[in-house]
């Protein structure tokens, strides 16, 4: 499960006087909305960037040092034999001589899409289309020389040789529904992240790649209304807690031989998952695997020609592995990194090829967030961290060797940053709850080179429009932990006076609300209808160590509420909450926890909005339902307490459940049979439904339609 992506956005206009109402309808079309750059994709030597012009017809080279345009390497209008008149994407060859451009793509679920690609040699200035193929494209990957072009069809893999003008299929089993080759499957893409499992080896000899054999993965539908007179249905294979997974394998294509070998794992090895494949540097392949359980982490070396697997490195936990440690691994010559939680925190170390840790790059209390890039050469390691505070990510680098650390990011609050190939550059994103974000480009030791977007004009703009301003406090959670939390007052906010109170929250496992990071969006329309809004990450939340991210486990839903619940109640003793008007708000995870909360809160809440809620946690998939509660099989208990279909009949205050029925991560059916246990234990509720609409329910009509539904119902008396 990922939360939601709302819309963030908002406008405040005033007068020297006084402020007056905000249009929601300008925060949802994104009137106020903070300017970013166009994705920049780093040449081999990492001197250079390649960057999509506004219009998307050309694509134009810069230097990271001096910012200006060197070249155009692709220009729609001097093209020969091009017929399109604008691309979407493009991926630029490692030899830096192609590119394929993308258009008329199609979504398939979350991250996926298929579409029609057309490859461009640089040199000859032609451009052609990858494809003979009726249909379209999808998760296309370049050899390392360039020179040739792997892809997914119909389910199977494709390969173009572009120096003889050939294009062959690899494997000739795929089938929709049953067999998978090199794309991943829906779970894979929802809660691993990746849509493709394969890649060249280092001399273009080989291919490796994962089959997914899903034939006895169980089959969802959900109707497709769409203004039919017989609607149809959309089906495809979803596994959820305790059922059959897809069986994957690995295996290497042989492109001279043209042959097919399985990967070979030492005798007795069980696995459930492959998350990740990646030839090394030398050219042995590296098989990530985790079990079921998702608490033994293994990856394989493999000798692609023997296809033999040797185990390198083998990591347990009492409870989970994080599902992105896989990410963190990037090889460094003889060397290897990994993310770990064994110190109670994760930070990161080193290994070499062998499997030997070698030494542990970072420590302290606090979290790793994330491995951003690594510089063999010079043997640095760049990376995101949440040192200073959970609420706020700075950027680092650490000496491999010497262990030394710097600080690269100089500004506190939120950053991200992206590298250049060689770690020489980086383009670092930096805001704050008051200010938007500023992107600049940056050398290797933090200076800063160039600013390339300060939203001067709408940072100008933000003394001049009352926003409420976003307080950082801590309150006490269920067992007393301090908690993080922000609050937003109304901006003529008089403490002699009575507010009602709304607390959002996501909640899930490592996620975070309360964060340093400027966050304008429809909350901040509600403080102007005299409402204070408050928003508390209790435990299970992120960026502090593993015992507080991992204590929900095998019990969600309960010591989430839990906090919540004791947050209310502490809010309600302030002097200007209005303690017999407190509400609660959450999507998806957060929308599952408004319901725990309403049923096990004892009339603290007078009301409560859930979007898009897991009512059960049979319904929900897989791999994010067994991370952190085993199967139903192995855990009855615990989803049985974990469910707000149980506790129905302990359900207090006003209820307004939303859903989109066409939501295929959440399905509609939680929400059908949640609603179905509250009218036999003779709760009333309000249920509204968005037709056709997705887990997101996107759209600015659609969202400025939804929020102005939410306040309504938290309005009324």
């Amino acid at each position: 499960m990922k939360k939601v992506c709302f819309v963030l956005l908002a406008m405040l206009v005033s007068t020297s006087f006084f402020a007056q109402t905000l249009n929601l309808k300008d925060i949802t079309d994104g009137k106020y909305r903070a300017k970013g750059i166009a994705s920049e994709v780093s040449s081999a030597d990492g001197e250079f960037y390649f960057q999509a012009d506004q219009s998307k017809t050309k694509i134009i080279k810069y230097s990271y040092k001096t910012g200006q345009p060197v070249e155009t390497v692709f220009d729609i209008q001097t093209a020969r034999d091009c017929n399109i008149p604008s691309f979407e994407g493009f991926i630029m060859s490692p030899d830096e001589n192609r590119l394929v451009v993308y258009t008329n793509s199609e979504q398939i679920y979350r991250r996926s899409f298929k579409a029609d690609y057309f490859y461009f040699d640089i040199r000859r200035n032609l451009i052609r289309k990858l494809s003979d193929n009726k249909s379209k494209q999808m998760a296309p990957i370049f050899s390392r020389d360039g020179r040739m072009l792997a892809y997914v069809c119909d389910n199977n893999i494709w390969l173009s040789k572009f120096d003889y003008g050939t294009e062959s299929q690899i494997t000739k089993d795929g089938e929709i529904g049953k067999i998978i080759n090199g794309a991943t499957d829906w779970v894979y893409e929802e809660e691993f992240g990746t849509t493709a499992l394969m890649d060249f080896s280092p001399d273009n000899k080989l291919l490796s790649y994962v089959r997914f054999d899903e034939t006895k993965v169980p089959e969802f539908s959900f109707q497709n209304f769409k203004q039919q007179l017989y609607p149809d249905f959309i089906s495809f294979k979803y596994p959820k807690a305790g059922e059959a997974n897809s069986k994957v394998t690995c295996n290497i294509f042989d492109i001279e031989s043209k042959t097919i070998r399985p990967i070979n794992f030492p005798a007795n090895t069980s696995f459930e998952y492959i998350p990740k494949i990646e030839f090394t540097p030398t050219s042995q392949l590296a098989i990530m695997t985790l079990n079921r359980d998702q608490n033994d982490f293994n990856m394989y070396f493999a000798d692609p020609r023997t296809t033999i697997a040797k185990l390198i490195l083998r990591e347990q936990n009492d409870r989970y592995i994080n599902y992105d440690f896989f990410n963190s691994i990037h090889f460094l010559g003889d060397q290897f990194t990994y993310i770990s939680e064994k110190d109670g925190y994760s930070h990161i170390y080193i290994y070499s090829l062998t499997g030997v840790q070698q030494k542990q790059l970072t420590s302290g209390n606090y979290d790793v967030m994330e491995i951003l890039a690594c510089d063999p050469v010079s043997k640095t390691v760049y990376y995101q961290a949440a040192e200073e505070s959970p609420l706020q990510r700075a950027i680092y680098k650490v000496d491999i060797l010497k262990g030394t650390k710097t600080k690269l990011s100089t500004k506190a609050g939120y950053n991200t940053a992206g590298f250049s190939s060689n770690g020489k550059y980086f383009i670092n994103n930096w805001s704050n709850t008051e200010n938007p974000s500023l992107i600049t480009m940056n050398d290797a030791s933090g200076k800063e080179l160039r600013v390339l977007e300060d939203n001067k004009e709408l940072k100008s703009k933000l003394p001049s429009l009352g926003l409420p301003k976003k307080e950082f406090i801590t309150v006490k959670g269920a067992d007393g932990t301090s908690l993080n939390a922000w609050m937003l007052k109304p901006a003529n906010f008089n403490s002699s006076k009575k507010y009602p109170l709304l607390m959002v929250q996501y909640s899930g496992p490592d996620s975070q609300e309360v964060l340093d990071r400027f966050n304008i969006d429809w909350v901040d329309y509600l403080t102007t209808q005299d409402y204070i809004v408050v928003a508390v990450d209790g435990r299970g939340t992120g960026a502090r160590g593993q015992e507080f991210r991992k204590c929900t486990y095998m019990n969600l839903g309960i010591k989430e509420s839990d906090d919540q619940i004791a947050a209310a109640r502490y809010f309600g003793t302030l002097p200007y909450i209005d303690a017999a008007n407190i509400s609660i708000w959450g999507w998806s995870y957060g929308g599952y926890n408004v319901l725990m909360s309403l049923s096990r809160g004892n009339d603290v809440f007078k009301s409560g909005v859930a979007i898009a809620p897991v009512t059960d946690w049979r319904f929900y998939d897989s791999v994010y339902t067994e991370r952190y509660m085993r199967t139903p099989q192995q855990n009855a208990s615990g989803y049985q307490n974990s469910s707000p279909s149980t506790l129905a009949s302990s359900l207090s205050g006003r209820l307004l459940l939303i859903h989109g029925t066409a939501d295929d991560n959440v399905h509609f059916q939680n929400t059908i049979e949640y609603t179905s246990a509250l009218i036999k234990a003779n709760k009333q509720f309000e249920l509204f439904v968005f037709p056709d609409q997705n887990h997101s329910i996107p759209g600015s009509h659609n969202r400025n339609y939804l929020y102005t539904k939410v306040i309504d119902f938290l309005k009324f008396k």
